[in-house]
């Protein structure tokens, strides 16, 4: 056999260094990603309210939150405002996705240029533009404009997910569904929808994910009676680093990998 020439050796040598620095570096962003997670999974079960030693094993700070009303009745407001805000940027985004695809129409492309908008606007200039109108229309604040605040930025987020999936179905299987008598509608809800149902799942959990833990457009459309768990969980880390925001945050974690899952299984049934 010949021996492998010294360029061959020195390729096969920067491959190596190349691979070497790619597994360290996707260790270190991982390292910086989870340890902070892993740490505050920790501390909220130490019994020391100041968290920076460990003083003991305890369950109390989870009881404290599942007692503590404010916090139980921000995490409903947040609950129900994510709801509506994903039902109706759902409705939304499909909608709005599927006549842009269907039609072509003067200021279509113009249309596409403003529904995106609010992806790359800047929170606090829509949450102040926001409280502008809502006060000159003499909108009084509340659950009302707070969905209506959220729908606004997360209902772009369906429309481009849908409008992905869209550019992928035949249109030859809307034309047959017509051609076997099918109306308009029935086609769309029989031959288009099924084929628009990952991508709905998709841009419906994003909506319902970024809904949830909103915070700087819900300050500015909220109410007293509408503030949603973000904002009660800032104004009790503007006083003090309280052990019971670590009892909060592990339970966020959780019901966030629950939906991460969720959404895995959704996916994989589609199929």
């Amino acid at each position: 056999m010949p021996s492998s020439t010294p360029s061959t050796s020195f390729f096969s040598g920067g491959l190596r260094l190349r691979d070497g620095i790619l597994r360290g570096w996707t260790a270190a962003v991982l390292v910086f990603l989870y340890v902070p997670i892993v740490v505050l999974v920790v501390y909220s079960f130490n019994a020391s309210r100041l968290n920076v030693r460990w003083t003991g094993f305890t369950l109390g700070w989870y009881r404290e939150v599942w007692s503590n009303a404010p916090l139980l009745r921000a995490a409903q407001n947040s609950l129900i405002i994510a709801l509506l805000t994903t039902v109706i940027s759902v409705i939304l985004g499909t909608t709005g996705a599927w006549l842009l695809f269907r039609y072509r129409f003067r200021g279509g492309r113009a249309i596409r240029t403003l529904a995106a908008v609010p992806m790359v606007m800047p929170e606090i200039l829509m949450g102040i533009s926001l409280l502008v109108f809502f006060a000159s229309v003499g909108m009084p604040l509340g659950f009302t404009t707070v969905v209506i605040g959220h729908v606004t930025f997360s209902f772009p987020f369906v429309w481009l997910a849908v409008q992905a999936r869209l550019q992928g179905l035949d249109p030859a299987l809307e034309e047959a569904a017509l051609d076997l008598g099918a109306t308009p509608w029935r086609a769309f809800c029989y031959v288009i929808l099924p084929g628009l149902r990952p991508a709905i799942v998709a841009g419906g959990l994003m909506a319902f994910t970024l809904s949830w833990d909103e915070l700087i457009v819900t300050f500015f459309t909220a109410s007293a009676a509408s503030a949603t768990l973000p904002i009660r969980i800032f104004g009790m880390a503007k006083v003090g680093l309280n052990p019971m925001l670590n009892a909060l945050s592990v339970l966020f974690v959780l019901a966030t990998t629950a939906a991460v899952i969720f959404s895995a299984h959704l996916r994989k049934i589609s199929r």
